[in-house]
């Protein structure tokens, strides 16, 4: 009898995740080490020197940038299995990598069991474990909070917990543009917990403090190291996603942006970019914050205030996209359209309305199952999971960051578990 042909996502939930191959990893951590030493000038600053550590230990860090599973392990002695988005191993130029060294699939802001069992079991086997918890590389050059259950995850693996922080990373590789920018890339790694400090702390305090010892804002750090990017007078391009809201007139979506410049084409308002990140203004007249992080936690703010409207509601136009059964993606892309129709927001949650594979469908998530969306590559889409299948939307328009943040303040607004920072995050040191 023929045998019948296993999807990507069978043979993904039945595999055994081992140790990766010591020839697979070491031909890839010297190619590796190798460029980014070279082309973005990576540095590490050991104050725990974990080359001396072995396993079996967990390894955390704030999420930067999509490079960040580059900028840290590869100066490590220990093989290291990272953690890795589920819908990456459906890529056909990332598959081949991930699967040679046993990069472990894990749907982001999703519970679930197997990828716990696979960690503990590499932990078993003296190994060490890479995660990054805030669930999504950085789209506005600072951390959001890591995923919920960040805190009991880590008590229970109760292995010691070393960590980096990645300053410069997002600069090198912004969300908002998918051309890379060398110039600068520094790890600090320290011990985050003993073994002994895991037991006695609670998963609360746990968490808390991975959130405090991970925060980190580029666009802050670099104001005072003055670093300069190869950003081949394209500074700006792109960023005009991220920053929707003149803080001038305080119309939304339009901004626009080309070259260095970022400016408003109602009334005018914008500034110049240098190759540090800096923003100048145009004129006197002009309004611009700071930094792009101050600008873009303002456009929270505003967000934070609209949806207290118990009439809020945001409606767009999208294409959506699954991913294959059988084939990988082709071209780099993150799904296969497979229908259009409209995405709805408001107090009772998330909608879709439209086709899928030629038949008319209705998705729905209420507020607490939808702390936030994932993002693959820019901020021209997003995704989500429908029982544990993933989706993802494409706009007609440039909506996207506005729906991350109105989803995830209505997500807190309703009580959900993803809540914001305890601290105040402008008191936090970038040095």
């Amino acid at each position: 009898m023929r045998k019948e042909k296993k999807s990507i996502d069978q043979t993904l939930l039945d595999k055994n995740y081992t140790r990766p191959n010591p020839i697979n990893y070491g031909v890839l951590k010297i190619v590796a080490r190798t460029v980014l030493t070279w082309t973005y000038h990576t540095k590490m600053i050991w104050k725990t020197d974990v080359r001396k550590v072995k396993g079996p230990f967990l390894f955390i860090s704030n999420h930067a940038s999509r490079a960040d599973y580059l900028f840290n392990a590869i100066y490590f002695k220990e093989r290291v299995n990272f953690v890795l988005g589920y819908n990456e191993f459906f890529r056909s130029h990332l598959s081949g990598t991930v699967n040679s060294i046993n990069c472990i699939p894990k749907k982001n802001f999703q519970f679930e069991v197997k990828p716990i069992m696979n960690i503990k079991n590499i932990l078993d086997q003296g190994g060490v474990i890479s995660i990054y918890p805030e669930g999504m590389n950085s789209i506005s050059g600072a951390n959001q909070p890591v995923a919920i259950g960040t805190g009991n995850f880590i008590k229970k693996l109760n292995v010691p917990v070393y960590y980096s922080v990645i300053k410069g990373g997002y600069l090198s590789c912004p969300k908002y543009n998918n051309t890379d920018r060398p110039g600068k890339v520094e790890s600090v790694v320290d011990i985050m917990f003993t073994k002994e400090e895991l037991q006695s702390l609670t998963s609360e305090e746990i968490e808390d403090r991975v959130n405090e010892l991970l925060y980190h804002d580029d666009y802050e750090w670099n104001k005072k190291r003055k670093i300069h990017y190869k950003t081949k007078g394209k500074t700006a391009e792109g960023l005009h996603t991220l920053l929707y809201w003149c803080p001038k007139c305080g119309k939304e979506f339009t901004m626009a942006s080309k070259g260095n410049d970022i400016y408003c084409e109602s009334c005018g308002n914008g500034a110049s970019l240098d190759d540090t990140y800096e923003m100048h203004p145009f004129n006197k007249e002009c309004v611009i914050p700071s930094t792009q992080t101050k600008w873009f936690n303002m456009e929270r703010n505003n967000v934070k205030e609209e949806i207290k409207d118990p009439n809020f509601e945001m409606r767009a136009k999208v294409s959506l996209g699954i991913l294959p059964e059988y084939q990988l993606l082709k071209d780099k892309k993150t799904s296969e359209i497979v229908g259009e129709g409209e995405i709805i927001l408001n107090h009772q949650g998330f909608t879709y309305k439209g086709s899928k594979n030629g038949e008319e469908v209705t998705l729905h998530l209420d507020l607490d199952k939808l702390p936030s969306y994932g993002m693959c590559t820019d901020v021209t889409r997003f995704y989500t999971f429908f029982d544990g299948a993933f989706h993802e939307f494409y706009p007609k328009e440039n909506i996207t960051m506005k729906w991350f943040m109105a989803t995830e303040e209505l997500h807190r607004y309703h009580g959900g578990k993803w809540q914001d920072f305890k601290f105040d995050v402008t008191q936090m040191s970038n040095d």
